[in-house]
């Protein structure tokens, strides 16, 4: 028996999986501890039901699906939205060496995963979404390719259930590891800390405003037309280069787009970005894109995969903090600063951007302030990562393993 749920119970079932996750956060300090988001585990309960139905009750339940794609892509183009270059010279010497270093890493991953797919003889796909698409890219950008995979010419079903299987490891080991790594680093190499006593506020990414700006119904108009012209243009732009050299997918346009208008907005004084209203508008438009991806996941695919995708993750593992250990601490200065980044980057190079703040909190809070790298990370780990991640992907993609 089939039961088809309708756009508004589909809707209905996307919040309740988001509130259902916060209640379980709520009262697992485990789940707070790696700060596992809100729909992962929302959404992994409510697959599990829905499997339970389906084997044990022969009830299939259908959802309407003509959110899914707009959420997604509204993300995306948030990311782009916040992206203000005039931001970008803050950061110094020390960014674009961070972001060379991470653009390396994307490569070593898929290459990494690939290898560990051929030698085990199975679909190169597997290798590639247990590369730098779930592990640099996080669950967003792993749910964004798997609809890619899905189709012709990859024919891969299990393409989202193993993307979120692995963004899932990958958030969970990337919370792991950052603090460890940076202790090593101090202890090893016996660096020079800052003063516990010199009291800062710590920089909060992109937003750094005078005073709290409140959020209005016009105000909100305003961010939510802005996401919708990045929309528009990024869907066009990617129809019109469809099947050219200049072939990405739209979510990548479409975060260009926005980047493109916050910036010239800016250097004509027409608009000022309202960043925490365009992060809201992300977010909830992520955290439904992401509820919805979750709880419709076919689990029983996983299943013959399990044990590929494990040997694949643990390289993965491995690499990351053997590169944050003779890379990124190692050209990023070798000083205490570079060890916060390190942190950091162990943070967004397995899970996702708010890993690496989280991994970073923990050790200035223990070992004193690294304003530097609270500047540095969440440029490259919220826009950059995932505008160079997605040429890097196109370009794997053209290799002979596929």
């Amino acid at each position: 028996m089939a039961i088809s749920f309708n756009f508004y119970a589909t809707l209905l079932s996307m919040i309740f999986v988001l509130l259902l996750g916060r209640f379980v956060i709520s009262k697992i300090k485990f789940l707070q501890d790696y700060n596992i988001p809100e729909p992962v585990v929302g959404g992994i309960i409510a697959a599990l039901l829905i499997f339970c139905f389906y084997r044990y009750g022969g009830v299939e339940l259908k959802f309407d699906s003509s959110l899914k794609d707009p959420l997604m892509l509204a993300f995306y183009a948030s990311i782009g939205l916040s992206a203000d270059f005039a931001s970008f010279k803050k950061g110094g010497k020390i960014l674009f060496i961070f972001l060379i270093f991470v653009s390396a890493l994307l490569f070593l991953q898929n290459i990494a995963g690939l290898i560990a797919a051929q030698t085990m003889g199975v679909n190169p796909v597997i290798g590639l979404l247990g590369g730098s698409i779930t592990m640099s890219g996080g669950h967003g950008t792993g749910a964004a390719w798997a609809d890619i995979f899905k189709a012709s010419p990859y024919n891969f079903e299990a393409a989202l259930e193993v993307a979120m299987a692995c963004a899932t490891f990958g958030l969970i080991a990337g919370g792991v590891i950052g603090g460890p790594v940076a202790h090593y680093l101090v202890k090893r190499y016996n660096l020079q800390l800052p003063s516990k006593n010199h009291e800062e506020v710590l920089p909060k990414g992109f937003e750094k405003p005078e005073k709290e700006r409140l959020i209005t119904a016009g105000s909100f108009v305003e961010s939510l037309a802005l996401i919708a012209v990045s929309l528009l243009v990024g869907t066009l732009v990617s129809t019109y280069f469809k099947g050219s050299s200049f072939t990405l997918p739209t979510f990548v346009w479409c975060l260009f787009v926005g980047a493109v208008l916050r910036n010239v907005l800016s250097l004509t004084k027409v608009h000022q970005v309202f960043d925490r209203e365009v992060s809201v508008l992300g977010n909830v438009s992520l955290s439904l894109f992401l509820a919805y991806a979750l709880m419709t996941i076919n689990l029983y695919q996983l299943v013959s995969l399990a044990l590929p995708m494990l040997v694949i993750l643990t390289i993965q593992v491995v690499l990351m903090v053997f590169f944050a250990v003779f890379v990124t601490f190692r050209f990023c200065g070798r000083d205490y600063d570079a060890a916060v980044l390190a942190a950091g980057h162990c943070g967004f190079g397995l899970g996702a951007t708010p890993t690496a703040m989280a991994n970073m909190q923990t050790v200035t809070q223990h070992y004193g302030p690294s304003h530097m790298a609270f500047i540095v990370v969440p440029l490259v780990g919220a826009f950059f990562i995932d505008l160079v991640n997605a040429f890097v992907i196109s370009g794997v993609l053209k290799l002979p393993f596929f």
